[in-house]
């Protein structure tokens, strides 16, 4: 069995589709900025990737408007894109042969501070009845199954950051398991004061300046900035997906591998390296074969240099092109590594590699070729997409283009 993406769709701080996001990302236009959700004065971090113009109304009937979160919106606008790219019409196929694992990390902050606040300010009989579920981290993957009718396995990945291409690992274990296609990915939106601040302990940048707040790898790194945002692919078996004619086969999912590091202070290494290695070899490719890695790129010095050594001691210094498009969105959380993995087949599609922004001088120990400046114009057949969660997570996929 052959897992291969037929369909995407993109919400992303920079393009609100799949075409929109790449051009900016190319073109090395960003999505961070001052909050424009509520008023960040108070706070001591002012930036954000934010999805700017997005009207929900415009993609969520009305009905869902009230029962579901921003976070959801996002998914229920990007999945029906998918649907739509993939060519395919659910209701001709078996609907227990198709199911969605989505990913999310913060939940639908911004829905249950707003009914909390009708609490404090009212009485219990001011919250909606929806605060139950809305909120909750799996409520995008039921309102994406019951809209597009996807009556198999459905299931919600929580691991942070690595939650995105864990969802994508998932789905391709539905289609081993005999489903024939699944809607995967991650979005994800903490755009709420409530949001903001349960991100305050981690490694949030400080920074006003947009073009210096998020710079993975560099000297000069002092923290990420967060967004909200992701992407949700339709993943197929291959044979399948060409016995009904689908319109776009834009690469495979080759190779998957998931690994926990241990707690602080036990004195052993984190497991990032061991992840890529399996990935690696559950594609059966050798480090040699692979043309570009998404970085996780934490924008945090340590957390820096330690993916960098661990690239190196696979693939050597400087012995593969490195890049991190997340320093234009920020990081989306368990919309991330969905997002990077539309980016990774499209650089297969185009023959390029996007750039990093804003980093100017790598960092000390960072011994890694960080594509800079601008496009690199090359063949891509395979790419390594890396993603880590706080508490952690490493996961790593590799995909590649379609081999006839």
């Amino acid at each position: 069995m052959t897992a291969v993406v037929t369909g995407m769709g993109v919400m992303a701080p920079n393009g609100t589709d799949t075409e929109a996001y790449w051009a900016a990302t190319l073109d090395r236009k960003s999505g961070i900025d001052r909050i424009e959700r509520f008023d960040p004065s108070p706070y001591p971090v002012t930036l954000a990737g934010e999805v700017s113009g997005f009207e929900p109304a415009e993609h969520v009937p009305s009905r869902l408007l009230v029962e579901t979160s921003t976070m959801s919106h996002l998914a229920l606008a990007a999945g029906a894109m998918a649907i739509a790219d993939a060519g395919v019409v659910p209701a001709e196929l078996p609907e227990y042969e198709m199911g969605v694992v989505t990913a999310n990390a913060t939940g639908g902050v911004e829905f249950g501070q707003r009914e909390l606040q009708n609490l404090w300010s009212g009485s219990p009989s001011d919250v909606g009845a929806y605060m139950s579920i809305a909120w909750f981290f799996a409520a995008t993957t039921g309102q994406l199954s019951i809209r597009h009718k996807l009556r198999g396995q459905c299931g919600v990945v929580v691991s942070e950051q690595a939650g995105g291409l864990d969802a994508i690992g998932q789905g391709r274990r539905l289609l081993r398991g005999g489903h024939r296609l699944a809607m995967v990915g991650g979005t994800e939106s903490a755009m709420s004061p409530a949001g903001l601040v349960a991100q305050l302990p981690g490694h949030l940048s400080r920074r006003d300046d947009p073009a210096r707040a998020y710079l993975p790898f560099d000297a000069d790194a002092c923290g990420y900035v967060s967004g909200e945002g992701g992407a949700i692919l339709i993943v197929e078996d291959a044979r399948r997906a060409a016995e009904r004619g689908a319109p776009h086969r834009y690469g495979e999912i080759a190779g998957y591998a998931a690994t926990f590091d241990p707690a602080p202070g036990r004195g052993r290494p984190p497991t990032l390296r061991v992840a890529v290695e399996r990935a690696l070899a559950d594609a059966r490719v050798a480090p040699a074969e692979v043309d570009v890695v998404f970085a996780d790129a934490a924008g945090v010095p340590h957390l820096d240099r330690a993916e960098a050594e661990a690239l190196s001691a696979v693939f050597g210094p400087h012995r593969v092109p490195v890049t991190a498009p997340k320093s234009m969105t920020g990081r989306l959380y368990a919309g991330a590594g969905a997002l990077d993995v539309v980016a990774a087949l499209l650089s297969i599609r185009d023959g390029v590699i996007p750039p990093t922004a804003n980093v100017t001088e790598l960092a000390p120990g960072c011994d890694i070729d960080l594509v800079l400046d601008g496009p690199r114009r090359t063949a891509v057949r395979t790419a390594l997409v890396l993603a880590r969660g706080h508490g952690g997570f490493n996961s790593a996929l590799v995909v590649r283009a379609v081999r006839d």
